[in-house]
């Protein structure tokens, strides 16, 4: 992006475009949690968790933005007490003057996101989604341009999300035709003269845009148009895309044992400690992994997977599993962490002005002697 002074709602708007709101479960909490998007951003932190280190990390680092995974405020708070430790950190956030916003389960659930990190993490082929909770969706955006923008206005459709179908990008239908107007007295038009009929050879554009997009596109379009009046179009398709949830199942590139496995998975997630279920020397090959609490998820990784990676395991749950067959590897709710380095990186290619940190506060409450 342009240099000038970027808000932190112009880094929220960009962050969106890859992970929208939407696809959050409907019990989440995702999103502002406290300040406000209306000031220039003078720096970025990542972190899966915000805690009173990590706003002291953020205020060393002058970063007035903290995007976390793990919502500060999940529950409707019933008072703000600054005497308890949560009531101390919305304090100093408020104090210096530190928005703090959430992706939480459309993290989790959005193509790249945390599910996708973990299982590429570990090699995984013939990836899909575990737990499909639904189709993208997409809108048909027809404009009509003058011969001469075409490229100009495809450019900005594809830069905001439309015309990426499947495993294509820059997706567009062009046919040529003439577009006729007249200007009335208070028009400026790029084109003609107020008062006489115009002719002008257009082509009309057709894209596929997913519906999440379909403002930030129509957006673009327009900035980039060069008319005072754009004409365009918008219609719905019955036409799916990918499937979309939580989770993620593949094969791993060759059979290893479950004990390699789970080595495997404390090396790549960058974690203390694994925990693991079944025969050590059991040879696994499908994988089912899903990031944070996934225990409620068991028989469906009976159904899908040899082995199922996830966190917060409780006792009689995996008892209950390993007598069923499947194994289990328990890395905790921690490796969620693998987070915080997508994020920065995926902010620093579009603002490269603004300084983008990735929080070094290792949050996991456990420790294991």
């Amino acid at each position: 992006m342009t240099e000038k002074q970027m808000l932190i709602a112009d880094v929220i708007t960009y962050f969106e475009s890859w992970c929208p709101p939407l696809l959050a479960e409907k019990w989440d909490n995702v999103g502002l949690q406290v300040g406000t998007l209306d000031q220039t951003v003078s720096g970025v932190l990542t972190t899966l968790d915000v805690t009173e280190a990590v706003v002291d990390e953020a205020i060393s680092q002058n970063a007035n933005l903290i995007i976390a995974h793990h919502p500060l405020l999940f529950a409707p708070p019933k008072k703000l007490d600054t005497t308890t430790p949560k009531g101390r950190v919305i304090q100093k956030l408020m104090k210096h003057d530190i928005t703090v916003y959430a992706a939480h389960t459309n993290l989790d659930i959005v193509e790249g996101g945390v599910n996708d990190l973990m299982a590429d993490a570990l090699g995984l082929e013939q990836k899909r989604v575990f737990l499909p909770a639904g189709h993208q969706t997409f809108k048909k955006l027809i404009v009509f341009v003058p011969k001469t923008h075409e490229q100009n206005v495809k450019d900005a459709l594809h830069s905001n999300g439309a015309g990426n179908v499947g495993d294509y990008e820059k997706v567009s239908f062009v046919s040529e035709g003439n577009g006729y107007f007249q200007p009335n007295a208070e028009a400026q038009p790029f084109i003609g003269h107020a008062g006489e009929m115009e002719r002008v050879e257009e082509v009309r554009i057709e894209v596929l845009v997913p519906e999440e997009n379909v403002r930030r596109a129509v957006a673009a379009m327009i900035e980039a148009h060069p008319y005072e009046e754009v004409a365009y179009d918008i219609y719905p398709v019955e036409m799916q895309g990918k499937a979309y949830g939580l989770g993620r199942t593949g094969k791993l590139p060759a059979p290893m044992t479950l004990v390699e496995l789970a080595l495997l998975v404390k090396q790549r997630y960058n974690i203390q400690h694994v925990r693991f279920t079944g025969d050590a020397s059991a040879s696994v090959e499908t994988v089912a992994v899903l990031g944070g609490s996934g225990r409620d998820y068991i028989d469906q990784a009976l159904q899908q997977a040899d082995v199922y990676i996830t966190g917060d395991l409780t006792f009689h749950e995996t008892q209950d599993a390993m007598l069923e067959g499947l194994c289990l590897i328990d890395p905790g709710h921690y490796a969620e962490q693998i987070m915080k380095q997508k994020v920065a990186d995926y902010l620093q290619t579009a603002f490269a002005n603004v300084p983008i940190h990735v929080s070094q506060v290792n949050t996991d409450p456990f420790q294991v002697i």
